[in-house]
């Protein structure tokens, strides 16, 4: 589990069933998981627009506080992949998803194969 400076002034909270990924609580005890790739896709986008980290930041704890239990995944549904995070009753969000609130431009590089099916 590790400790994200953006989110330093919350409770961290360990759940030793999603060991990679990090779980954080506001006051109002609604809470979110920080998967690592989502990390690095936020820090990513920060990095494209440093003008807009508090807004990103707050779009991201709305989105907690309205749905109490959310995981911040890295997940990607074009190449199908599941969540690292296994919890009940949670809701996905990708930094795509924070990226289309804000109207923030992310360019996806990957090329794709080079080899026909």
């Amino acid at each position: 589990m590790k400790s994200y400076k953006e989110w330093s002034h919350l409770k961290q909270k360990e759940d030793k069933k999603n060991p990679f990924s990090s779980l954080y609580q506001y006051e109002d005890e609604s809470e979110f998981y920080i998967e690592p790739i989502f990390y690095s896709y936020f820090q990513s986008l920060i990095l494209h627009y440093p003008d807009k980290v508090q807004e990103i930041l707050k779009t991201m704890e709305e989105i907690v506080k309205k749905n109490r239990l959310v995981i911040f995944t890295g997940m990607d549904e074009e190449v199908d992949t599941e969540p690292l995070t296994k919890k009940e009753n949670a809701i996905l969000i990708t930094i795509y998803d924070i990226a289309d609130r804000l109207n923030l431009y992310i360019e996806n590089k990957s090329r794709g194969s080079d080899y026909g099916d």
